[in-house]
């Protein structure tokens, strides 16, 4: 049987080798472990803003309106009278030339209402509600077309104006002149400040984009619109689209050399 010296064994040249070897590797892998760990690649790399700015005017407006009729004593008597001043309403309203695939409904409702009398509930009757929108287009070629509507709309009977959005039929010709402006602003920012910083850059890594929405007008207008419908109405409205303006930021990143 052969017995195997391992107290010598260390002495042997290719077992020295080996050890060496492993210890090398050994080592080799926790460093790369550790690199990848540790090292943070993107602090090879520089980023810059750039922004892009778009004046439009709006050819669109979509009006949120709507009519609240309150306790009525039976809800069929409550559904009655809110449809016969939708009807009004949307007749006004399409007579102004607006097409009736334009005027959609949003929301409706009946409930009941209830009043609190020595801290017991009573019903008090029923409130029907029904919120309609109404899209104005062409509106940059009458610039009154909104003032009319809304004015024609509360003498018919709407006592609730919940906001307007003005947007335009172009919108994404032009979000991409707007993102273009930004990338070529990001662009020239990155070709001075590298020249400032003493930086090279090399290609582009990533990028982001943010886009800032157009702000809506938004209003809470009742009761005397239109005096309940049927009366005189009260002052003209004046909502004048005005110029908006669409903001496209553009951030690139640059690997630096």
């Amino acid at each position: 049987m052969e017995i195997i010296n391992h107290k010598n064994s260390w002495k042997n040249p290719a077992v020295i080798l080996s050890l060496i070897a492993m210890v090398l590797l050994t080592g080799i892998i926790i460093i790369s472990l550790l690199r990848d760990r540790f090292v943070n690649n993107q602090q090879w790399q520089a980023s810059f803003t750039g922004q892009g700015k778009v004046n439009y005017q709006p050819d669109i407006a979509n009006i949120n309106m709507g009519v609240q009729v309150d306790k009525k004593t039976k809800p069929e008597d409550a559904l009655n009278e809110l449809n016969k001043k939708i009807n009004n309403i949307i007749k006004a309203i399409k007579d102004q030339g607006v097409p009736a695939d334009n005027i959609k409904t949003q929301n409706y409702t009946l409930a009941p209402v209830y009043d609190y009398v020595n801290n017991v509930s009573k019903l008090a009757g029923y409130s029907a509600n029904q919120i309609i929108t109404v899209k104005v287009e062409n509106i940059n070629q009458n610039q009154n077309i909104i003032n009319k509507i809304v004015s024609v709309a509360s003498q018919a009977s709407v006592n609730q104006i919940n906001g307007i959005v003005f947007e335009a039929s172009n919108i994404e010709d032009l979000k991409q002149e707007a993102r273009i402006e930004a990338i070529a602003d990001a662009k020239s920012k990155a070709d001075k400040l590298s020249r400032e910083m003493g930086i090279s850059l090399g290609k582009v890594v990533g990028w982001w984009e943010n886009y800032q929405p157009v702000k809506d007008i938004y209003g809470s207008y009742g009761g005397g619109l239109g005096m309940g419908g049927g009366g005189e109405a009260g002052a003209s409205p004046v909502i004048p689209s005005g110029s908006q303006e669409i903001v496209v930021e553009v951030n690139i990143s640059y690997k630096i050399k």
